[in-house]
């Protein structure tokens, strides 16, 4: 069996296999005979290695040997375009989109851009049939791929970028009575205008079982036989690297370093090319709504951006600090969404742990919460689509790439001689706003205080490059008293809103669902009496030592 591994020897190949129909490899369901054609798009995961040959016939020949563990299967041609919209938005939310036109018709595939691992790519794979056959009309598929394409690139068109040309060999290789994976023979060409086309030949196995120590052997064995080499980019890399198309993730909006020697006005300009960089990177992944950690993230960048701009407002361009509004109106239609999604997963929890609560009383619970989330990111998506969104996009980003100005006296003076003043001035609200609570304060008072902490923190955070770790004990306590008081007003946020919902739906709620959302109501009303009685001795360790070594530190660097 030509050095095999035992475990794939003793296997009976099987008679056809819906693997054969690349680019899907997912299991037929038992009634579907095998070897038919995919009757719904793939959505899911993609494990393959690809490897790049010099020649493909000794690979040929190596699996020929195999015996009746592998069988030849078809040979197919195919074109592939690839297509993105002009700014790259899809690129830049971490996917590549192809449309594949072959003999079975054609398909539209997105994948993530997983980096490789020594010829192993395991990847996001997203597929959907396209009957029309045409790239203008995806974006208004109600597939899985259309609704994705839709959502990140808003009212950007789509537009071819290259092809790809392949004509494909493939083999199926089974185990123990199954198909395991799929080896793919390719021969392709990249045409490049005024110039001979580039060439790939590659060896693809991908298999829909995972990376099994069977099949890794079965994979390292005909690698080292046939002289194979780790293939170290994709065919959508190739092909930008053919056509000289070079893509960024992230734009390039200038410096961000920060030394001693920097004035307040270039301090300011490294923390808010540093953030914005931040928001842009999560935007793909907010407007695709499947993680809700890119949207929470985008969220604190654009809290960040506001405070920085805040901090650092005498120092900036006035095209900088009227930005900051827009920020603001971009923030809440961040937080509408955001505030529902703690929610849920608070709900989700709930019905996973089974505290005492009814099942499908949770179930209705979350499907209201959901219908309003809906509401929300659909809100969102038009916020993110507007051209009210573009301009702010194209403004901030022109004025953070041309750079600090020092138009004034305030912007030219050094970062080391500012920031002690911006500071303490910030310190002292927090102290002064804090010993004001007591747990008979209002709610808007416990606001109003996280909205003090957050500052300083974001200040302390801004300046540590200058002051380095002698501000990171307040720091961490900042961030605890921060973490309690908004635990404080997630609880306030949820009451407020379980409260309206029965106020307003109470009547076309089930009243398990209605009884639910008291008790939920409840137990939220107890976190804020819990986190009440904790505050004072988180407080009071915004202080003390710590405030005294950023008093040292800021005493020494002005020196």
């Amino acid at each position: 069996m030509n050095g095999l591994p035992m475990g794939l020897a003793r296997t009976i190949i099987l008679p056809g296999c819906r693997c054969a129909s690349f680019p899907s490899l997912s299991p037929p369901p038992a009634s579907e005979p095998m070897g038919s054609a995919p009757s719904q798009a793939a959505e899911g995961r993609e494990v393959e290695w690809q490897f790049d040959a010099i020649d493909t016939r000794p690979v040929e020949r190596w699996l020929k040997a195999a015996g009746d563990v592998v069988a030849r299967g078809g040979t197919k041609r195919f074109v592939d375009t690839y297509a993105d919209t002009d700014d790259w938005r899809l690129y830049r939310a971490g996917y590549s989109l192809r449309l594949r036109v072959g003999q079975s018709g054609t398909e539209a595939t997105m994948k993530s851009l997983s980096a490789g691992a020594n010829g192993l790519r395991d990847r996001t794979e997203i597929a959907e049939p396209l009957p029309a056959g045409s790239l203008e009309t995806l974006p208004a598929s109600e597939g899985p791929v259309g609704r994705r394409v839709r959502a990140v690139a808003g009212s950007h068109a789509i537009r071819p970028k290259f092809q790809v040309r392949t004509r494909r060999q493939t083999y199926l290789v089974s185990s123990n009575g199954s198909a395991a994976a799929a080896v793919a023979l390719d021969a392709t060409t990249i045409p490049v205008e005024g110039r001979e086309p580039a060439r790939l030949l590659r060896v693809e196995i991908e298999t829909n079982s995972g990376p099994t120590p069977e099949l890794a052997d079965f994979v390292g064995k005909m690698r080292d036989a046939c002289g194979l080499t780790p293939a170290s980019v994709s065919k959508f890399e190739a092909g930008l690297l053919a056509r000289g198309l070079t893509p960024e993730r992230s734009l390039d909006l200038g410096s961000s370093e920060i030394s001693s020697e920097s004035s307040v006005e270039e301090l300011a300009f490294a923390v808010l090319r540093q953030h914005f960089a931040a928001f842009l990177r999560k935007e793909g992944g907010t407007r695709l709504g499947e993680d809700p950690e890119q949207l929470h993230d985008m969220r604190v960048a654009t809290r960040r951006l506001r405070a920085a701009i805040a901090l650092f407002e005498a120092a900036l361009p006035a095209e900088v600090v009227m930005v900051r509004e827009e920020l603001g109106w971009v923030a809440s239609a961040l937080g509408a969404v955001r505030d529902l999604d703690v929610l849920i997963e608070q709900v989700e929890t709930w019905r996973r742990r089974a505290e005492g609560l009814d099942d499908r009383a949770l179930g209705a619970v979350a499907g209201v919460l959901s219908a309003d989330r809906d509401q929300a990111r659909a809100n969102l998506v038009q916020t993110l689509d507007s051209p009210r969104y573009e301009r702010l996009l194209a403004e901030l980003t022109s004025v953070l790439r041309d750079g600090p100005v020092g138009a004034s006296a305030l912007s030219r003076v050094p970062a080391v001689d500012a920031a002690p003043s911006l500071i303490k001035q910030r310190y002292r609200k927090v102290r002064k706003g804090g010993r004001r609570i007591d747990r008979t304060s209002k709610p808007a008072d416990y606001h109003r205080l996280r909205i003090r902490a957050k500052r300083l923190r974001y200040a302390l955070q801004f300046l540590a490059p200058i002051y380095g770790k002698g501000v990171s004990a307040l720091i961490r306590r900042t961030v605890r008293l921060q973490d309690l008081l908004g635990a404080h007003q997630d609880a306030e946020v949820a009451v407020a809103r379980f409260e309206a919902i029965v106020a307003e739906e109470g009547n076309d709620l089930p009243p398990a669902a209605a009884f639910a959302m008291g008790e939920i109501a409840e137990r939220f009303a107890k976190r804020k009496a819990k986190l009440r009685r904790r505050f004072p001795k988180v407080f009071r360790r915004v202080g003390g030592s710590a405030w005294a070594d950023v008093r040292r530190v800021m005493k020494r660097e002005a020196s």
